[in-house]
Order: structure tokens, then C-alpha cells, then sequence
């Protein structure tokens, strides 16, 4: 087995593979499909598709650049089917190259009308039959800053956060790819005071950031995050008219954020993470929330996750809190009562949850720090960062890092 690098921290986990991603260490969302893992790059202006196979020797790696000025940081497989984000590589704009000021404000407000676009803006869509050879067969076009991120587990649509012109931030787009060759939107939903281009005015504070960060499906009801604006509930069983079942924000007193949610019908629970978005907590304890939804017109938050306490992370440099939750998707490992986090520079984290009133850790990965930066933004510590995490079938974790590549992890809880 080649050397691995050395864990900072480990209870419960242990890493059993490792890939540099073909020397482009950096990324966010990882998805493993069919022995093959695929990445987006934060920094890299790309994605990779790495050979998982054998998770001990991971092989081969393919890149595919983005078009120039873009990122396709976040992406979603089920089938033969790839669906990548095209947006404005954001962090290049001077504007909003300082985390502040991309996380503070609205960002529709800080780069203005695009007098001419120089980037690609939608969503591509790919035939991975091939992995090895992915081949786009299609493209759902956006006239704006583009998308962020998607949900779509198989069926006929696909859930789109996306920044059109006329747009202060992120909104929910419902696309139809029934024909994924000419996808086309089906619906939209948007927070009261987002669309500017119909003289709406925001009711929140100007350093606050409404916009949609991403929404898991569940039947007909879509769970939505909002950064600073909450959670939303909504039935969307009309997928052209969806309908708002309950909004729930609680910044302040807390520190906003709110990024990622987890559905778990069969228990009427969600989990909903908020993402520290500043070093050193700058925004507050950020926490992840267990919420009952017996009655979906009426959330209500019952406990929330203990926080990493085998250091201080607080002190250790970049960002101590959660980020990305494993998602529950088909032919991945599913869960009601164990739930994996990432809480970037406390590594990976494994709770469970089957007294709901009473979230416990049961496992930890905190990955060697990186040897080489690849974020290209000044000043950044050399700290692991770990952005997104996916559980496989057979219960193996697959973590990225902002910097430190692809770790592969056995859970032992």
C-alpha cells in the first residue's frame, strides 16, 4: 500500500486510500458513482474524475477544464447522467475575493450588471457511460452569475440554485430534464425581496446574505437553505407554482449561514447545518440542528450536534465549524441514525442520532495538513479544510479539502 499521510486526529476512522487528484488537490462537492469519484475544483477552474475502484490505490485520473472565467465547483451523478455547475468564478473578481465581502452581502449587489459576460453560466450535462470519457450532451442556460449547486437523485427534474440578472442572490430554479439533451425550467421560488427587477426591497440587513445555497427533495417537499435568510419548507408537487409550508431563520441571535439540509422522512426529523464562513468562529458557534417535523408547517428544533472538542480548533487557524452533510442518496449509504459531517478544520465527523433529543460523536477524522496551497487567495493558512464528504455503500468515506485532495476513510463505529 503507498504511504499515506500521517491523520492529525483519528477515533473511530482511519484512512485507508488517498488521491492528489492528479496533482489538483483542491475541492468541494465529490460524488462516487460506479467506482469512480467525480470533483469539483474551487481553484483548479475544473473537474477531475478519479478511478476509486480499488479505494487503497485509487488510479487513473481524468481532468475537464472549465470554460475560462468559470467554476464548476459543485456536481450531481445518478445513472449515466452527470449534472455540473457553470457560474462566474467569483473569488477572480476583486470585488469578491475577500470572504467578507462574498459571504456579507448580496452578491447580485457587489458585481452589478454585466456589461459583457466572459464566463459560462447554467448547468452542463454530461453522459458519464464512459466515465473515462464523459461526453456533454447537453446545456440549461442562465442568464446571470449562473448556478451554485443541484439536487437531483434520479427523476425527471433537477433543483437548481442559480443568480439570474434582475436577482439580488441565489433563487430556486425547478429544471426539466425529461429530455436532458434540452433542458428546460420548469418553476422557480424565491425569498420576498430578491427580485429587485420587480421592485422588491429586502426587509433584512444590508451585511446580511439571502440567497439560496442549495434544497434536498423528499417526495414533494423541498428543504432550503438560505445562508442568513433560514430555512424554507416548500410543497413542490406543482413544480411550476411551489408553495412555501413554513420559514424558520435564527440569525440573529445566531451567526447565519444556514447551508445544508438532510431530510429523514421515516423519522419526520431534519438535520440542518449552518456554515462557519469566517477564521476563528469571526461568525459565531456555528452549529447543526436537529429539527422535528411532525407537523412540516410548524419545525421545530429539538438538539443540535456537539461541537469537536479534542482541540482547539477555534485557535487552530481558517474556519472551525460545519459545512457539507453525506446526503442519504440512492445507492449510497443510507441513514436515519448516523449522520457524517464535515467541520473543516476539525476534519470529518460521525454522530449519531438515534435518541434525536440526544446527538452523541462516534467517530473523527481530522486529515494531515496540506503540503502545497493551491487556494490562490492571500494570506490563507495551511490548515486542512475539509469541504464535502460522501459515504458509499459499503460504509467507506470519501472526504475533499480545499487543498489536501481526496481521502478515503473506514468508519469502524
Amino acid at each position: 500500500m503507498p504511504d499515506l499521510p500521517q491523520a492529525v486526529y483519528a477515533r473511530n476512522m482511519r484512512l485507508v486510500g488517498h488521491s492528489n487528484q492528479g496533482g489538483r488537490g483542491d475541492g468541494l462537492q465529490v460524488m462516487v458513482h460506479r467506482g469512480y469519484a467525480y470533483v469539483g475544483h474551487p481553484w483548479s477552474a475544473g473537474f477531475t474524475i478519479a478511478d476509486v475502484r480499488d479505494p487503497k490505490r485509487p488510479g487513473e485520473t481524468w481532468f475537464i477544464p472549465a470554460p475560462p472565467n468559470t467554476w464548476t465547483i459543485h456536481l450531481q451523478t445518478h445513472g449515466d447522467l452527470l449534472l455540473v455547475v457553470h457560474a462566474l468564478d467569483v473569488f477572480a473578481r476583486m470585488k469578491l475575493a475577500d470572504e467578507k465581502a462574498y459571504y456579507g452581502r448580496s452578491v447580485g449587489d457587489a458585481l452589478g450588471e454585466a456589461q459583457s459576460r466572459d464566463w459560462s453560466a447554467g448547468v452542463a450535462i454530461y453522459d458519464i457511460a464512459r466515465p473515462q470519457a464523459p461526453r456533454q450532451i447537453g446545456f440549461f442556460p442562465i442568464a446571470g452569475v449562473g448556478a451554485h449547486r443541484i439536487w437531483h437523485d434520479g427523476g425527471r427534474y433537477a433543483y437548481v440554485s442559480a443568480l439570474l440578472d434582475g436577482f439580488a442572490d441565489y433563487i430556486l430554479l425547478i429544471v426539466d430534464i425529461a429530455d436532458p439533451t434540452r433542458p428546460i425550467e420548469a418553476g422557480r421560488y424565491w425569498l420576498p425581496g430578491l427580485n429587485r427587477a420587480a421592485g422588491e426591497t429586502p426587509d433584512w440587513p444590508s451585511d446580511h446574505r439571502y440567497a439560496l445555497h442549495h434544497a434536498l427533495v423528499a417526495g414533494d417537499t423541498a428543504y432550503a437553505c438560505w445562508r442568513d435568510g433560514g430555512l424554507t419548507i416548500l410543497d413542490v408537487a406543482d413544480k411550476a407554482k411551489p408553495r412555501l409550508i413554513a420559514h424558520r431563520n435564527w440569525s440573529p441571535p445566531f451567526g447565519g449561514g444556514t447551508h445544508s439540509p438532510l431530510p429523514l422522512p421515516d423519522r419526520n426529523l431534519l438535520i440542518v447545518a449552518d456554515e462557519a464562513v469566517a477564521d476563528a468562529e469571526g461568525d459565531g458557534r456555528k452549529h447543526v440542528w436537529v429539527f422535528d417535523i411532525r407537523e412540516p408547517a410548524n419545525p421545530v428544533s429539538i438538539a443540535t450536534f456537539p461541537t469537536p472538542d479534542d482541540a482547539d480548533y477555534a485557535a487552530k487557524g481558517a474556519h472551525f465549524g460545519p459545512h457539507n452533510l453525506h446526503e442519504n442518496r440512492q445507492g449510497s449509504f443510507v441513514s436515519s441514525s448516523v449522520i457524517f459531517a464535515t467541520w473543516q478544520n476539525a476534519g470529518v465527523r460521525a454522530f449519531d442520532i438515534s435518541d434525536s433529543y440526544r446527538p452523541r460523536e462516534i467517530g473523527a477524522f481530522v486529515p494531515a495538513a496540506p503540503t502545497r496551497m493551491i487556494d490562490r487567495r492571500p494570506d490563507r493558512p495551511k490548515v486542512i479544510q475539509s469541504a464535502d464528504v460522501f459515504v458509499d455503500a459499503a460504509g467507506l468515506i470519501y472526504a475533499t479539502d480545499y487543498n489536501a485532495g481526496l481521502s478515503i476513510i473506514e468508519f469502524a463505529g
